[in-house]
């Protein structure tokens, strides 16, 4: 018997499914508490938890994680260097802190506008060279020509050995600014990711298991592992993406709009017709316009391990991911003792680092490029202890730069007060140090003046709130978000009414369905598996690829004579023939496909493709096109029944 093995690393919990691949039932699945930030550990408690005897006949490893898109939205992606070639209008807020500007560039033709600074390259490179551990490259109109990239990226090759991420190699899309902006996230992401996949790599073949190995990316389409080493980006809505699939497939439905209630994040997208609406703009993250196409989703900085803390007597939920005081006790035991010692910090004082309820530890990963004062604040943290703000505010005095920098450096982890506490005291949601949870909630419902079980009923009620916004606002998208907002605090009088069917996906996904309804009048559903319904996602995800070729007439005055431009991802061809050129790229279109499709050890057999040609003429004759604009799109299915044990 052959099956598949879905594996999804979320913010708070990694679960893991078997799936019989003949019939598409779930045979076993298991979830374990994600380790962070080296996510592996958890990856391998989860597989431990199932039946071993599964295991040796699984042939097909898919995974998803929220792993990118966690790590954009908290910021705490590796430095980049960032060089930006042509006539850029860099934004003065560019949150880059080492990015460049030469000359340089193309025409739309694919002509060279101007030379490359080669230089100025050079000695930029010198300069951020010890201070990141990425480059990133855009150039501009490098999808008519890519040529002004690649020697940048040869140059950053000839000088050090890190990673170097193209625009040109991650969308064909123009936008130079966007594209640019879609390298230095890729860039940021490479050493997480690769090491990520690679130690999920070597748990599988550790346990002999003889499988191939996709990611979901975040259009709800299955990649080989290859491809999600070079363009993690894509990745960074695989979570939802994950969710969405998992919810349709469960759910047995083709049109239906999803919650996945996640640790770190909340996340709406929407199933249509069997496909996720995407967005062909770009996906916006963390507020990053990006040229990635990526689901159209609603995503929110809160979830259940959303840190909450109190700033002039008023309850915050995130937008950063701690550990929940609950889980934190249940590791360090003398988390609750601390606890019950901590003060509580003047008002003036308090900011999201500064509350009675925060505590840090360290990390595994190694300290490099140190400052004195955060090398000063590791050595207050012990190994395997954690330590107060208090501690660490006594010692420093003024700790938050330091500490936003530490946590970026992914060198210490926060542990706080989360709705997951809150949910333990309100008696929804009991599996850890319930008395971890009670303390940190009398410590902050004291800031408000009011009882922890209070205190914690308005969280679990800004939790249900920001869950029915987001969904209104992303089903009603072209009404204000803020008339929303207004609609729902009036509840009692008035409903919004959703038409499709709305499925919660996640471990507290039941908790929340019955509040929920109390504010949106929709048929609202937690379908058997929804705590394992990302996983169950990774799995029944589609192969589906979309390759962009433009044909564009030019004129050769060398030659006297019109020609043919094909731009394909990656390439530029030249023909004197029109009809040459259009053969080319038919061909052209379909090799990427299948290439995609035979990388992600998918049957070429079963790969349907459609092309759709849209030809723009001068005045509307039928003479030889300005221009051919081709759209191939490979769809690969999986079989399965939707069925469940």
């Amino acid at each position: 018997m052959e099956y598949s093995l879905g594996i999804d690393a979320g913010g708070t919990y990694t679960d893991v499914v078997i799936m019989r691949n003949h019939d598409g039932v779930i045979v076993d699945f298991y979830k374990s508490l994600t380790t962070y930030p080296d996510l592996v550990e958890g990856v391998k408690n989860a597989i431990d938890g199932l039946d071993c005897s599964y295991l040796k006949g699984v042939n097909i490893v898919s995974v998803s994680t929220t792993l990118a898109t966690n790590t954009v939205l908290e910021n705490t992606g590796y430095p980049v260097g960032l060089v930006l070639v042509g006539d850029y209008e860099v934004p003065e807020d560019l949150d880059v802190e080492h990015y460049i500007v030469v000359s340089g560039g193309h025409t739309t033709r694919g002509d060279e506008a101007s030379k490359l600074d080669e230089e100025k390259v050079e000695d930029f490179i010198k300069n951020v060279k010890d201070k990141v551990s990425a480059f990133a490259v855009s150039s501009y109109f490098s999808v008519r020509n890519p040529d002004h990239e690649l020697r940048v990226k040869q140059k950053i090759k000839e000088l050090t050995d890190y990673p170097v991420v193209c625009g040109h190699e991650l969308s064909q899309d123009l936008g130079v600014y966007e594209r640019g902006i879609t390298a230095y996230l890729n860039a940021q992401l490479l050493p997480i990711t690769t090491k990520f996949i690679d130690s999920v790599k070597y748990e599988i073949e550790r346990r002999g298991i003889d499988a191939k190995m996709r990611m979901l990316k975040c259009d709800g389409s299955i990649v080989g592992i290859n491809e999600a080493l070079e363009k993690p980006i894509e990745l960074i809505f695989s979570g939802p993406s994950a969710s969405l699939m998992g919810a349709a497939y469960l759910t047995n439905l083709d049109s239906c709009a999803v919650v996945d209630i996640g640790g770190t994040s909340t996340d709406v997208s929407l199933m249509e017709n069997g496909l996720p609406e995407l967005v062909d703009t770009g996906a916006v993250v963390g507020g990053w316009q990006t040229k990635v196409r990526a689901l159209r989703m609603e995503t929110s900085a809160m979830g259940g391990d959303s840190h909450v803390w109190v700033k002039n007597q008023t309850i915050r939920i995130g937008p950063r991911r701690v550990t929940p005081l609950c889980v934190a006790a249940e590791t360090y035991p003398g988390l609750v003792n601390k606890l019950k010692k901590e003060r509580i910090s003047s008002s003036k004082q308090l900011t999201e680092n500064i509350q009675p309820t925060k505590f840090y530890v360290k990390t595994r990963e190694k300290p490099v490029n140190l400052t004195e004062s955060e090398s000063r604040i590791l050595e207050l943290i012990e190994n395997n202890e954690p330590a107060s703000i208090n501690e660490i505010f006594r010692e420093t005095f003024t700790p938050d730069i330091y500490l936003n920098s530490l946590i970026q450096k992914r060198l210490i982890q926060p542990i706080g007060f989360t709705p997951t506490d809150a949910l333990h005291i309100l008696g929804d949601y009991e599996y850890w140090n319930i008395n971890a949870s009670h303390i940190g909630a009398t410590l902050l419902s004291r800031l408000v003046n009011t009882l922890n079980y209070k205190f914690c009923g308005q969280v679990k009620d800004k939790v249900t709130h920001n869950l029915a916004l987001n969904l209104t606002s992303f089903v009603l998208k072209n009404v204000d978000r803020s008339e929303i907002d207004k609609i729902l605090h009036d509840s009692h009088l008035s409903k919004i009414k959703i038409l499709i069917p709305l499925i919660l996906i996640g471990a507290s996904a039941q908790v929340y369905q019955n509040n929920l309804k109390k504010s949106i009048d929709a048929d609202i559903r937690v379908p058997e598996f929804a705590e394992v319904g990302n996983a169950v996602g990774a799995i029944a995800g589609k192969g589906v690829k979309r390759v962009y070729i433009l044909i564009k007439s030019v004129y050769d005055y060398e030659n006297n004579m019109m020609k043919a431009v094909v731009f394909s991802p990656g390439r530029r061809d030249e023909f004197y023939d029109y009809d040459e050129a259009l053969e080319f790229t038919k061909k052209r279109g379909h090799e990427l496909i299948f290439n995609y499709m035979d990388e992600a050890g998918l049957d070429k057999n079963g790969v349907k493709i459609e092309m759709n040609r849209d030809d723009i003429s001068m005045d509307g004759s039928s003479r030889t096109p300005v221009e051919t604009n081709l759209v191939f799109v490979g769809v690969w299915n999986i079989n399965y029944k939707k069925s469940k044990k």
